[in-house]
């Protein structure tokens, strides 16, 4: 079998991931496409959770809006209003 690959994008991967070989390269962008795939098709599979499944789902405890108020009053990355 013989592969034709752009020498240019294959040593700019090499080099940005520090790959060692051509082959370890090509392997681990096969590796990164086909994880994507599989992560898309379980994100398009249905879930079909019965009413216990939802239930459990959640710690019996959980509340939001005491963790909400238990946050320190930080703004979460905005400099606070003057």
């Amino acid at each position: 079998m013989t592969m034709h690959i752009d020498e240019v994008l294959l040593k700019r991967v090499m080099d940005r991931f520090g790959f060692a070989s051509k082959t370890e390269t090509v392997e681990a962008a096969l590796k990164e496409m086909d994880r994507r795939f599989r992560l898309e098709e379980l994100l398009n599979d249905p879930v079909e959770w019965g009413e216990n499944e939802l239930r459990d789902s959640v710690a019996p405890g959980y509340d939001p809006i005491a963790m909400r108020v238990a946050e320190s009053s930080g703004y979460h990355g905005h400099a606070p209003e003057k």
